[in-house]
């Protein structure tokens, strides 16, 4: 997982090594995922800052100027964005999607699965340019996992409808179908405010990291060298502009199987390791586990999230 910009730039300060998952040290305090890591820090660290002006001045490359922030959310230790299912109604009660490593409860240990939970998280929604234009609000923790994916779903105390009158943005629509190899994808970082491009290169059967196993997992080109703080952001479809997974983590020094060092295991139990490769989790699955009113059903035909 990737750890946060906070944590990086706290290894910095006391010159650590190692990287962590895309969230906050404080979340994540063993590092899982895209949280912002202490063994690439410093170059990571100039790295994060050159490309935050890049993208405010609107450099980040023609790839990527389909894809904006509107919709993304800033967490306290990670990326996220609002995301409604093909079929929500704009009445609903609008939904955050981030990292289950990104939990202000600490991770989910594997097997470990959380519905329903009363939250009062906050999240900062950005406009098209990046620019923090409201707080929004958690009402509860709808749903958050490390087992099979890595993902987490906040709902809020606003309809779709409310945030789109009052700010003027829409939520990002997930696909319901499985992506495929050679799609050209955003991953907009609400954290960074940077937006990454690349190409979907392929997907592990599946990917160990410490204790946790994630399945069918999308694996970038090496264009997305996603960093700390990055863990909850959208993966977008540039074609369609809908979103086909989340971000969650890389292999940051080439170990193998590690925390911050997954591997890939396919179907015959042969492991690859891929040094500087980052990694997401399929979202296809998601919109048959939300029924009418943003509501959660994982006994629903055809959901096949993890459950409690």
């Amino acid at each position: 997982m990737r750890k946060p910009l906070a944590a990086a730039f706290f290894a910095l300060a006391i010159a650590g090594a190692g990287a962590a998952p895309a969230t906050a040290a404080e979340a994540a305090p063993q590092g899982l995922g895209k949280v912002a890591d202490a063994g690439s820090v410093t170059s990571a660290a100039s790295g994060v800052i050159t490309s935050v002006e890049q993208t405010l001045s609107g450099l980040t490359g023609s790839s990527a100027k389909a894809v904006d922030f509107a919709g993304t959310v800033a967490l306290s230790n990670c990326s996220g964005s609002v995301v409604r299912m093909p079929d929500s109604e704009d009445n609903d009660p609008a939904l955050v999607m981030t990292n289950g490593h990104c939990l202000d409860g600490g991770m989910p240990a594997p097997g470990e699965v959380r519905v329903d939970q009363t939250s009062s998280r906050t999240f900062g929604l950005l406009n098209a340019s990046g620019s923090r234009v409201a707080t929004l609000r958690a009402a509860k923790l709808a749903y958050g996992t490390m087992t099979d994916t890595d993902v987490a779903f906040y709902q809020l105390t606003t309809t779709y409808a409310q945030i789109k009158s009052s700010y003027g943005i829409n939520a990002l629509t997930l696909n319901d179908t499985h992506p495929v190899a050679g799609t050209a994808i955003s991953i907009p970082s609400g954290y960074w405010k940077r937006i990454y491009s690349c190409d979907i290169d392929g997907f592990a059967h599946n990917l160990k990291e410490g204790d946790w196993t994630f399945k069918d997992s999308v694996r970038y080109t090496s264009a997305c060298n996603t960093i700390g703080g990055t863990s909850g952001s959208p993966v977008v479809d540039e074609a369609t502009g809908k979103v086909v997974a989340i971000n969650n983590t890389g292999n940051e020094d080439g170990a193998r199987c590690t925390v911050n060092n997954p591997c890939e295991v396919d179907a015959n139990g042969e492991v690859t390791v891929r040094k500087g490769i980052n990694y997401a989790q399929q979202t296809y699955q998601v919109p048959a586990c939300f029924g009418a009113d943003s509501k959660l059903d994982l006994s629903a035909s055809g959901c096949t999230l993890p459950k409690p």
